[in-house]
């Protein structure tokens, strides 16, 4: 059975990668030894009522120390709301409530050739672990490493240049990096789908973001006929299946029914979704 956290952890560091967003490195050995790309943990400020809930963030990476072991866990974020707000604050020796592994992680993979991971906005997050994970270069969650594809790509698009963050922790990591924005001040001058469909499909597709751009890229890939899952960016209060408060459509043999983002995803099969019902 999964190990699950809930603890009281230290800040290493918060530090500031692009315009409003910060990798905020908390230390956390329990945690970052059972955490598995594409899965998330909550976070809460202690002693603090307002905001009163927790959020999810996308673990970002692990960290570890002299003899290899995970010790720490990255998160990046992007200050748009009152707590984000509150962790941009941090300091070194603060203290921050998480809980976690939560959700189901993104899918493995045996000897394919290259996988195509898109991200719009603050959707590249989930991505630089898995990186990792399919090149073979670091084991999660107890795991050894074990490579599962030859090559990676990241399609990263953004609305302008100065929200771009972690270009060169893709690059460091393995993957090929190709870049977006929506005012043509990065990369190519347009949508993040629209870059990807200027190059030859890949074997499989993987993608978090915008709910427009996750729908966009399953239209690629539907007309592509290439497989795709999509980590969904959903709201969430608890983080652990209780309150119903994430639920997103699904195709059923009856039509469609609810799951769980927290607790079924958030990762799904692009497939699966039932988004105009």
């Amino acid at each position: 059975m999964m190990p699950f956290v809930h603890t009281t952890a230290a800040v290493y560091a918060n530090v500031l990668l692009a315009r409003q967003t910060y990798r905020l490195r908390l230390h956390c050995p329990e945690l970052a030894r059972a955490i598995r790309p594409g899965q998330f943990v909550m976070l809460r400020l202690p002693g603090h009522s307002d905001p009163l809930l927790g959020r999810p963030f996308a673990l970002y990476d692990t960290v570890l120390d002299e003899e290899g072991q995970p010790i720490a866990l990255d998160v990046v974020y992007l200050v748009v709301g009152k707590l984000t707000g509150l962790l941009a604050a941090l300091q070194p020796g603060d203290r921050v409530a998480v809980w976690g592994p939560l959700g189901n992680g993104f899918p493995d993979f045996s000897a394919l050739d290259h996988i195509a991971l898109v991200a719009g906005g603050i959707g590249q997050t989930p991505f630089l672990a898995y990186v990792r994970a399919l090149l073979g270069t670091r084991g999660y969650g107890g795991r050894p490493p074990r490579r599962m594809v030859r090559r990676v790509s990241l399609y990263y698009g953004v609305r302008t240049a100065d929200l771009a963050a972690g270009a060169e922790d893709f690059r460091a990591a393995g993957a090929a990096v190709h870049l977006a924005s929506d005012d043509g001040t990065l990369g190519f001058p347009g949508f993040v789908t629209q870059l990807l469909a200027t190059h030859p499909p890949p074997q499989h597709l993987v993608g978090c973001g915008p709910e427009p751009m996750l729908r966009g890229l399953a239209q690629l890939a539907g007309r592509w006929g290439v497989p795709c899952h999509l980590s969904l960016e959903t709201p969430m209060a608890c983080g652990i299946g209780i309150c119903f408060s994430c639920v997103t459509r699904v195709r059923t043999t009856n039509g469609w029914d609810y799951r769980r983002v927290c607790v079924e995803g958030p990762v799904f099969d692009a497939a699966s979704l039932a988004w105009d019902t």
